[in-house]
Parts: structure tokens; C-alpha cells; sequence
């Protein structure tokens, strides 16, 4: 009988993963439970909605750069220069869907019609979506 061997995960990969995750919960979760929660807001009174995007938006922009920050750790903690093409080609495109998510997010916070919130609420939330999915797949 061949038994597999599994270590656990060292302290720094656990604080470096925990921390990725829990901003991610808080930034994509968060994008998803806003969206779920609009027509109640609206519901509430034509300000209610800009006053928890507001809010959200204490929460999930420290979120984003908690990201971004652990992003690079996880990057250098992989050796992502070490790695194949085909992971480095997934990772570039996650990059660019970060940024378009980062865009989109802070160019929807500053439009001014309800057509543009809403597209540029799309853009983010779509880029926040693929990046993630894209995070999962090079994990490996």
C-alpha cells in the first residue's frame, strides 16, 4: 500500500493565501451581494444606493490593493518567472483583467448617469470575475 504524503502549508503561505482569499471574498463577494441587494436598496430611498456603494467602497477598495499587494507575493512566492508559457500567458491575461476590473470599479464610482454606472458596473464586475477564475486556474 502506497500512502501519498501531504505537508501543510508553511506559515507564510498560509498568511499569504489567507489574506488573497479574504480580499477576494470581500471584493468580488462583495460586488455580487450589491448587485443581489440593488432593488431593495432603491427601494429604500434614490439615496440608499450611494450610501452603501459608499460604504462598500471603505470596505472594498483596501480589499483591491490587499490584492494587488499578495497578487505580487503569491507571484514571487511561485517563481512565476520559472514558470511555463501557457501559466505565464493565463497570468498576463489576469493582470490585464485586474486593471480592467480596477478601471471599470473606479470609473463607475465617478459616472454620472445610471447607462454609465451601469456599464462601467459590468466591465468591473466582468474583469473581477475572469481574474478570478484565472487566479484558480494557475493555481495549479
Amino acid at each position: 500500500m502506497i500512502l501519498a504524503t501531504t505537508q501543510l502549508a508553511s506559515a507564510s503561505t498560509l498568511v499569504r493565501l489567507s489574506l488573497h482569499v479574504l480580499a477576494a471574498s470581500v471584493w468580488v463577494g462583495g460586488q455580487i451581494v450589491l448587485a443581489g441587494l440593488l432593488p431593495t436598496l432603491r427601494s429604500l430611498g434614490s439615496d440608499a444606493p450611494r450610501k452603501v456603494a459608499q460604504a462598500f467602497g471603505r470596505l472594498s477598495w483596501p480589499a483591491f490593493w490587499l490584492l494587488i499587494l499578495t497578487g505580487f507575493w503569491n507571484y514571487v512566492a511561485v517563481h512565476g518567472s520559472t514558470q511555463s508559457s501557457s501559466w505565464n500567458a493565463a497570468f498576463g491575461i489576469k493582470m490585464i483583467m485586474v486593471v480592467a476590473a480596477g478601471v471599470g470599479a473606479f470609473l463607475h464610482t465617478r459616472a454620472t448617469t445610471p447607462k454609465a454606472r451601469g456599464i462601467f458596473a459590468g466591465v468591473g464586475t466582468l474583469a473581477t470575475l475572469v481574474a478570478m477564475v484565472l487566479g484558480v486556474l494557475i493555481t495549479g
